[in-house]
Formats: structure tokens, sequence, C-alpha cells
């Protein structure tokens, strides 16, 4: 690795133009490729102090040995030029969008003389046209079956339409008339090939035409007394409205358009995006992406203020759409125009206006969002309008994309958890970065949740071998360290590791129950999450982590020593950079950020910051639903609760008459009077 210092350009040397740069390794290999504004501006920000960078671009930093930089005149042409160097040298540390999983499409072979229609998974090919994607390929399977009722064309594979045209017979599909058997002739070609047309008008969502056109026959038939004919055609419609309801109407005004979600955390991110056509939700598509070095934040952050999602969003959306308009060019539009020999450039603009919509909903506005839309809207050859949905069915359904988002998230996070070989390597990992003579089979984590230093409360979680163990869950109420606005969360961590180790010593000589190692312990049942402090745990931590940097750690270690624990390892958590805190050190430990250990310290950390904000929610609730009934002379925090108890709610109270207050336990008739004279002053 190279001294980022070696190959940092002289001062004054970049321009200030916008452009892209490389960055090289020793090999002369590209490793990175960015954009920027201002070439200055973005360059000088990797050659800084390397412990202010994000771990990511440290590493890419010091794996690059050179950097270049191509100016160009405009912002737009910085973004293309990004696009096509990152498509040409494929850099390792630049994001790749690759879907999470292969999702097959329904595809039509249109170059052949009799087109057929099958199931495909990969590359674009020419000469096929595509619907979808599908996320099973069983619901391919079901359209067509449907389908091919209305529009009989061929489903068969080569082998099999030669032997039956050597037969001289058609297959079983034939017979049924679910195919219109050109293999043995019974449909001319032009004939065969508006059938292909209407199933491609259909899949392509002209849906109106056909469902016309089969009622029209359908009572012209009935009119003529042929009733058998009729009454297929009757069929033939069903099946049509089938195949319409299973794409549910989720805009009414038939709009076109692609809704992306992200949820992030400091290392990786979920993109989730619905493509929804004629005002139906047409296709679904997902990837978990590891951030990358201008993508990544250096922050906290709530779920939706994430300051790397702009810059997420920027190179996502090149990558997708410039890889979209791509793979159309090999697409067919229609089948009349292969057959008149059209050329390719005249078809590309309608086929990208199939795959780039025009209108995109992102959940904020990303980097260079007017050269996105002006590249967009290039690509498309019409107009794209670039935006975030703010009110109506178009917020709503963002929102249901942002909740699959989060939750594609949560279930990468526990495919982790869930696989024990996973977890075996996280927990070797964490044993060799911290130098323990074994792994840390159990692990507690604490975290303090407060607003503003109201309502202070603390939690604690346990994992053993990896996974969480619910029942040995901790809540606490802080009290030395909390006051009125004041905040202390040095002080609150010191006294969550006070009381919990503060029958260390009993706690370590304790033997634990058999039951406690049968299997249900590590079962994916939900446990009852408990905050007695009463009850002993079974056996001290290996491992002990604080929510925090420095001050939070030097803050625990000195309970250690003043309680004597000496043999349990103590560590801190930063969520800025992820960074692992050491007692009495100067610099943090950095683990790599494919390490499984850090992924499973992050998982702790995370359970610990839900249960205690799920704590504090509580606390905070309830002294709220107290509040009005705080200033009533003569009641006290019990008859505050049994009032409460009783009617369910405050409003509900309110609605009582002095007789109704007065039914409570141990409320008289001054009492109540005074209860519902505060109520209603």
């Amino acid at each position: 690795m190279a001294d980022p210092a070696t190959y940092r350009p002289a001062p004054g040397t970049i321009p200030v133009d916008p452009g892209v740069y490389k960055f090289r390794d020793e090999h002369g290999r590209v490793i990175y490729v960015g954009k920027a504004k201002s070439l200055r501006s973005r360059l000088s920000s990797y050659f800084q102090d390397v412990a202010n960078l994000h771990p990511r671009t440290r590493h890419m930093v010091f794996a690059g040995a050179s950097v270049e930089w191509t100016v160009v005149s405009s912002e737009v042409e910085a973004l293309q030029l990004e696009y096509t160097w990152i498509k040409k040298f494929d850099p390792r540390f630049n994001v790749k969008y690759r879907d999470d999983k292969t999702y097959p499409v329904l595809a039509v072979s249109v170059g052949e003389d009799y087109p057929r229609a099958f199931v495909y998974r990969g590359p674009r090919r020419r000469n096929v046209r595509y619907f979808g994607p599908y996320s099973h390929a069983w619901a391919i399977r079901e359209t067509l079956d449907l389908l091919t009722r209305v529009f009989p064309l061929r489903t068969c594979s080569a082998g099999v339409f030669k032997r039956h045209e050597s037969l001289g017979r058609p297959c079983l599909l034939g017979y049924i008339d679910k195919c219109s058997a050109p293999c043995v002739a019974r449909v001319t070609v032009p004939e065969y090939r508006k059938i292909v047309s209407g199933f491609i008008d259909f899949m392509s969502g002209r849906t109106d035409q056909v469902v016309s056109r089969i009622e029209a026959d359908m009572y012209a038939a009935s009119e003529e007394l042929d009733f058998e004919k009729a009454a297929r055609l009757r069929d033939d419609l069903g099946a049509v409205q089938k195949v319409m309801e299973r794409q549910a109407v989720v805009l009414g005004d038939g709009t076109d358009c692609d809704i992306i979600a992200v949820a992030t955390d400091q290392l990786e991110a979920a993109v989730q995006i619905f493509h929804v056509r004629q005002g139906r939700i047409r296709g679904q598509r997902g990837w978990i992406v590891e951030k990358d070095a201008d993508t990544a934040s250096n922050s906290e952050f709530n779920d939706a203020e994430d300051p790397a999602i702009p810059a997420l969003l920027s190179k996502f959306l090149t990558q997708f759409y410039g890889d979209a308009a791509e793979s159309s060019e090999h697409a067919e539009l229609d089948v009349s125009d292969h057959r008149r020999g059209v050329d390719q450039e005249s078809r590309a603009t309608p086929e990208r206006q199939a795959v780039i919509p025009r209108e995109v909903l992102v959940p904020a506005m990303p980097e260079d969002a007017e050269q996105l839309r002006s590249w967009l809207t290039e690509l498309r050859g019409a107009n794209v309008d670039v935006r975030v949905p703010q009110r109506g069915d178009k917020r709503a359904l963002a929102e249901t994309v942002a909740r699959n988002a989060a939750e594609a998230l949560k279930q990468h996070k526990l495919k982790r958890i869930g696989d024990l070989t996973a977890r075996s390597a996280a927990l070797q990992d964490i044993q060799e970065a911290l130098g323990l003579e074994q792994a840390p089979l159990r692990i507690e984590c604490t975290d303090i949740s407060h607003i503003q230093g109201t309502d202070v409360v603390a939690s604690l979680v346990v994992f053993e071998d990896g996974a969480p163990r619910k029942a040995d869950y901790r809540r606490y109420k802080i009290k030395e360290a909390a006051g009125e606005g004041r905040s202390d969360d040095v002080g609150s961590i010191a006294e969550v590791t006070r009381r919990r180790f503060l029958r260390h010593g009993t706690d370590k000589s304790a033997v634990p129950h058999e039951e406690e190692f049968d299997g249900s312990t590590f079962s994916d049942e939900k446990v009852e999450e408990q905050s007695a402090e009463a009850k002993h745990f079974a056996y001290p931590p290996n491992l002990f982590i604080v929510d925090g940097g420095l001050p939070q750690v030097n803050a625990a270690q000195a309970v250690f020593d003043e309680l004597g624990v000496v043999d349990v390892t103590l560590i801190g958590l930063a969520k800025r950079l992820e960074e692992i805190w050491l007692p009495g050190e100067e610099d943090p430990l950095i683990l790599p950020r494919n390490s499984q250990g850090l992924f499973l310290l992050q998982q702790i950390r995370d359970e610990a910051h839900r249960f205690a904000i799920t704590f504090h929610r509580q606390q905070r609730s309830k002294r709220l639903r107290h509040s009005a009934l705080d200033s009533i002379p003569g009641l006290g925090p019990a008859r505050r609760t049994d009032l409460v108890k009783h009617f369910g709610s405050v409003k509900k109270l309110r609605e009582a008459s002095v007789e109704g207050i007065q039914a409570v336990k141990g409320f008289g008739p001054n009492l109540a009077q005074a209860v519902y004279d505060g109520l209603h002053s």
C-alpha cells in the first residue's frame, strides 16, 4: 500500500472545473471513478488527515498509487463520462448495483418466424421482447396459462416444435386450443403474427382494446345464437380480467413512474424500486450494497435523514437507467417493426420510453438533480421528472416502498445472525481483533436514551453464541445522572455499569439451571423482554460493550476498577465511523468493513438502541398520559394510575361525570369533584 502523501497532486495543479477522476493502484488498474463539480475541492478531501476519512475511503486512498482527472465542459458530461468509465473499468471501490437475486421475465422471441413465449433469466438478447421482471417464475407460468386461452401462441422449445412438425400432429396444447399449432400449419404466418401482436399489446398495457374486442365478439356471437362461441369468449374474458386483477391499480391516473426508496445504516444500504406502468405495479427489484467512498456517512442520522442518500441516489440512478437504456437497444419493439426491417436507432426512443418512465419518485433529491434530469431526458428522448412525492397516493406508495427497503435491510442483517457459520466467523473476528484468549460467547451491550435529559433510561441486551438472548434483557431508569433538562451520557453509562456489575462476584459463582441451555433459548419465538433487576444473571459476560466513544469507555472502566472487575473485556462502539474504543487508548480500533465481527457488533449495538428507545417511549407516554392530572391537589401517582387504568385514557376520564369518578375505589365526593374541576377548568 502506498502512502497517499507520495502521490498527492501538487497544490494549485488541480483545476476547479467540473470533471471525472480515477484512482489507480500500483499495477495501473483503476480502483475508483468519481465525478465532481470542482475537481480541486473533491480531490483535496481525499488527501486530508487520514484519521478523519471514512474507513472505506481510507482503504481506497492507501490502495491507490496515482490519481488522474479529465476536465469536461459541463456537469452533464461529467455524469456521462463517469458512467462510461465505471462500465469500462469496473472499479472495485465503486458501488455495483447488482440484483440481490435473479428476477425472471416473460420473453417473446419476436425474431423467429413463429415467436414463442417463455420464462427467461439472464442478459438481454436481440430480437426478444421482455416483460417484467416478476417476483416468481410461477407467476409468469400462471399468466401464460390464462392468456394462451385468448392468445394461443406457442410456448414449446425449438426441439419440441420441430419434432411435432415432422410428426404432422400438434402437442396436447394444440388439441385443447391453448396453442394455434403453427407446427402443423393450422394458422398462416400473418395470422400467427396477429396473435403475437395482440399478446404483446396486452402485456404492454393496452388492455382496454383487448377487453373491448372480446366483449364485442361475445355479444355478436350471442346475437347470432352461436352460444357455444359466446360461452368460450366469456371464459376468455374472465381469464383476461383475472390477469388484470392480479396487477392491482395503485395510481388511478394511469401514471408511468418508478418509485425508489433507500434504507441505510453506517455500513450498507438497501435500495428498493417499484415499477408502476399504467397505474399498476408491474415489478419490484431490490439491492443491498455497501456504501462507497463518496456515499459513506461520517455522522449519526435518523432513518430518513442520512446525508449520504443524495449521493447514493445519484449513483444509483446513473447506473440503473444507464444499464436499462443500454439493454433496450438489444430488444425488439414490435413484431411488425422487425418484419419491416426498421433501423435500430429509429426504434431506440420508444423502447427506452418503456424502461425509463416520465416520472422518477425518490425519497430525497439526488446530487446534481438538474444534470440527472437532463441526462435521463436525453436517454429517454422525452421529458423525465425526478422529484420527491409530497402528498396523495404517490406519497403513500412511496412509504410502502420505504417499508420494503427497511425490511430488506433488516432481513439482510438477520441472515447473518441466523447463519451459524457467519456467527462463528464473527466471534472469531472479534476474538482476533481484541486479542482475547477465547471467543466471546456471551456479549452484553448497554445504551442510553433520553430527550434533553428527560425520561432518561438505559437498556442492556445480551447475545450468546452470536444470537440474542431476550430472557436476559434488562431495562434501567437512570437516577443519579438524570436531571430536569440535563443529560449526562457519561454519568449514565457509569451508573448502568455499576448497577449491572454490583453483584458481579455472586453472579460469577452462580450455577445456571439446565433448562437455560435448551434449544428454546435461541429460537425465533418472541420472548418477553424483562426488566426486573432482582433476578440474577446466569453468568457474567466475556465482552461488555458501551455505546459511545472514549469518554464512555473510560467511565465504565472506572467502575470496573472500583468494583474489582478484571475478567470482563470492555469496549465502546462509536456510531460515527463504527470505531472500537478500548479503555485508556488514544486511537480507536477499526475493523475491515467486510468483517463479520463488525456486522455482529453493529447488530448488537442496534438492538441495544432499539430496546432503549422502546423503553424511553413507554416512559414518556406514561408521563404525558398523566400530565393533565399532575396539577390536581390531593392526587398522587398511585391514584392517577388507578384513574387512567379504570377509564382507559385521560380523554375518557374527561367525559366522565363526578359520580363516575367517585365510583373508582378510593375517590370520595370531594376528591372526585376536584378531579372533575381540574380537568374542565
